[in-house]
């Protein structure tokens, strides 16, 4: 770094000695010492030579690569509105394994061709612990003639998946830049954003950049690769989630040449400061577990919510209704698992666990703080893939030798004002209520329950932390991940002891809670296969792609107070800078509907309210066979007629149910939204609230004829799907009457 004057300050507000760049650990007071790489984004040239400061804190190490001397210090920026940060970074969020974050911005002088420039935490940027040199990580181009067949299909798999999202946003092109498209492992890992010209890349492209990576690919998928890349090319595949099938496909076949071995061990502690543990896990407290010899490798961790009223009750019981459903759903071979049912059957175990604690409240008749809930955190490997499921701010961190990587975003109030553009996650966290959940199980029907599913290829040995708010509050594990969890991947360290030891660290630092832990080993034995795999391009898709960015939108908040998750009281604000339109509606509706109470508790007094309301006659739902003809979503039209098959909450509170058949009248692809999604204007052909779920006074349903705009991805998100022209249309043309013409409630 050339400047043997930097220093590292210690983050520990109490002490912040400076300390020497090659210590891990404060010389004064033994508290870790992060070492944060930024990424610099600057047009041109670089900074400035490697050791000069900037900023009295950033120290250059290489050309856009910098180290925060001050670690434990705020990054100090204006308003965001008063930046040039691009939200499409905020926005993306949910993919930040993949997307660099926002870490600031780094103000300069005045003769400088830029006045500021934009700072990314995390990215792609490997130290040598001996030498202490910085370098990128590899360009994928570049690592791919290195890599197993295994790995080359399954960064192929996560581009896939990044090309919704990131298309969305504006910002495919990243995908396609050789320069900012780095690998990390097994990871694909972005540099930056590169922002799309007027005409956005499309699929061809993909493929086209694709066929490049053919020559060098190993043999046992250079003919499957050539296959997939030339139907890009030809529009054969004309959709990101019918290339992630093919490439689901493809992975199976070279699965078969991984053998997998897993350890599960959990860990429970009441902690200094509680005098009952709400906290639950599955396998119990202290039980080894490993596939093989057993047939289900499965671990949950739950954290209660309701205090001696109930929360360890609504804990257990969540994990005994889902032990209960997986265990049917893994009495199937893995060779007739499709993930994207196996994504939708996890949420539904989750949901039938929420509606089993909801109930239970109801009968008891609980209210406010008596209400009991928990967050919950899962983790089902499967074959070559992990799958994840969590609701609440219990999280899966993944540690793999490059690093730990948290793969789940908290369902709190923080990380959804990033999500919806309004602010950097660093001073989000900062704010009042920034910890106040968004959902959790128990607090009402599942109808308003969005659990988040996601799964991960694995290629290499891997350990996935499952913790609560006990352990993680205060960046815990990314402070001891290196030297408490790595060994276990070296070979140095024994599962059940680094459980303990995770278990004290959270009891003698944080201290503050109840704490519970499950780690998974996933071992992995794989040889290249001698066959050569065959592409199947699917005529239509199966893979379900999760909008992380659109999930919990509209759930009622939950509060964290003193790090311990409870209810929070109706006369606590969630926020108290600008809190988002989205919330100010539904907020005040809730504030409105009296006094003394609580935000839960008026909203499941709203929807129990719903259950004695008179419900008018319903509709006749036409029958749509199953042979009738459906395309995706990616196919949509102006006349296309959509059929949904969840519900859907709208901006304005309306209920569309399931089973709605809607006529599309026109498409708007400027992104309008906070998601950055573009609009479809729709008009109600038929829509018939389920007997079980009738619409209530807070959130009326929906009329046919009228006409209502939707963001594209609560259309994708809802499982909805395009009629083919072979199907019976249910969609006749409005009356002209007065009485039924439909009201315009865009405005709404």
């Amino acid at each position: 770094m050339e400047n043997d004057a930097a220093t590292l300050q210690c983050p520990h507000e109490n002490c912040q000695a400076a300390n020497p760049l090659t210590h891990k650990f404060c010389q004064r007071c033994s508290t870790p010492l992060p070492k944060n790489y930024l990424w610099a984004v600057v047009e041109g040239q670089s900074l400035g030579n490697p050791g000069k400061i900037l900023a009295d804190r950033y120290l250059i190490v290489d050309k856009f690569v910098l180290l925060d001397t001050k670690p434990g210090l705020l990054t100090l920026t204006p308003e965001l509105e008063n930046l040039q940060i691009p939200r499409a970074y905020l926005r993306l969020i949910p993919y930040r394994l993949h997307v660099p974050q926002v870490h600031g911005v780094l103000p300069l002088t005045k003769d400088s061709p830029q006045r500021e420039v934009l700072l990314l935490e995390k990215p792609p940027v490997m130290v040598d612990d001996t030498t202490q040199q910085v370098h990128l990580g590899s360009e994928l181009t570049s690592a791919w003639r290195d890599a197993t067949s295994m790995r080359q299909l399954n960064w192929l798999w996560q581009i896939a998946h990044l090309w919704q999202p990131l298309a969305s946003e504006g910002v495919v092109s990243s995908l396609l830049d050789s320069y900012v498209l780095r690998t990390e492992g097994s990871l694909v890992r972005l540099l930056e954003l590169r922002f799309d010209d007027a005409t956005s890349p499309k699929l061809p492209q993909l493929g086209e950049f694709w066929q490049q990576l053919v020559a060098n690919a190993k043999p046992a998928i250079g003919e499957f690769l050539d296959r997939v890349s030339l139907s890009l090319i030809q529009g054969e595949i004309h959709s990101s989630e019918q290339l992630i099938t093919a490439l689901d496909r493809g992975l199976a076949e070279l699965g078969r040449s991984q053998t997998p071995t897993i350890k599960i061990i959990t860990k429970t502690d009441t902690g200094p400061s509680r005098q009952r543990n709400e906290d639950a896990c599955s396998p119990p407290s202290g039980t080894l577990v490993s596939k093989p010899p057993q047939p289900t490798a499965l671990a949950i961790v739950c954290d209660g919510i309701g205090g001696h009223e109930g929360g360890n009750v609504a804990s257990n019981l969540a994990i005994e209704t889902i032990q209960q459903q997986v265990q049917q759903l893994t009495k199937v071979p893995y060779d007739h698992i499709d993930p994207s049912l196996l994504l939708n059957d996890l949420e539904k175990a989750v949901a039938m666990a929420n509606d089993k604690i909801s109930q239970r409240n109801d009968g008891e008749n609980r209210q406010g703080r008596q209400r009991m809930g928990t967050t919950l955190v899962m983790a089902l490997p499967v074959a070559h893939e992990m799958y994840i499921t969590h609701v609440g701010d219990s999280r899966a961190y993944w540690i793999t030798r490059q690093g730990c990587y948290q793969v789940t975003l908290d369902d709190d109030v923080a990380s959804r004002e990033v999500r919806l553009g309004y602010a950097i996650y660093r001073e989000a966290v900062q704010q009042s209520s920034a910890g106040s959940l968004v959902q959790a199980l128990g607090m009402g029907p599942s109808t308003s329950l969005h659990p988040t599913s996601a799964r991960f290829m694995l290629d290499e040995d891997a350990v996935f932390l499952l913790t609560s708010d006990g352990l993680s509050d205060f960046d815990r594990v990314e402070e001891y991940w290196e030297t408490e969890i790595l060994p276990i991947l070296l070979g140095e360290a024994n599962i059940a002891n680094v459980a303990d030891r995770l278990v004290e660290i959270a009891n003698s630092k944080n201290g503050h809670d109840n704490v519970t832990v499950a780690l998974v080993h996933y071992q992995v034995q794989y040889w290249e296969p001698e066959i050569t795999i065959k592409a199947v391009i699917p005529e239509s898709y199966s893979a379900k792609t999760v909008d992380l960015a659109s999930r919990g939108a509209n759930t009622p908040v939950l509060s964290s107070q003193n790090h311990k998750t409870q209810v929070i009281e109706e006369s606590q604000p969630a926020k108290t800078r600008q809190l988002p339109l989205q919330w100010i509606v539904p907020l005040l509706f809730v504030l409105a509907a009296g006094t003394g109470g609580f935000i839960i508790q008026q909203l499941r007094s709203k929807l129990s309210q719903s259950q004695v309301v008179s419900n008018p006659t319903p509709t006749p739902t036409p029958t749509v066979t199953a042979t009738e003809p459906r395309k995706t979503l990616d196919q949509l039209s102006t006349d296309s007629v959509i059929l949904t098959t969840k519900e859907i909450t709208l901006p304005n509170q309306q209920l569309l149910p399931p089973k709605s058949f809607l006529k599309v009248i026109s498409t708007d692809p400027n992104p309008k939204p906070p998601s950055g999604d573009f609009l479809v204007r729709v008009r109600v052909c038929t829509s018939t609230p389920a007997s079980s779920q009738p619409s209530s006074p807070s959130k009326p349903g929906l009329k046919p004829g009228e006409e209502i705009p939707i963001e594209f991805s609560k259309l994708k998100s809802s499982g909805a799907s395009v009629l083919g022209s072979g199907a019976t249309n249910p969609c006749k043309p409005p009356t002209k009457s007065p009485v039924t013409q439909p009201s315009d409630t865009s405005q709404t």
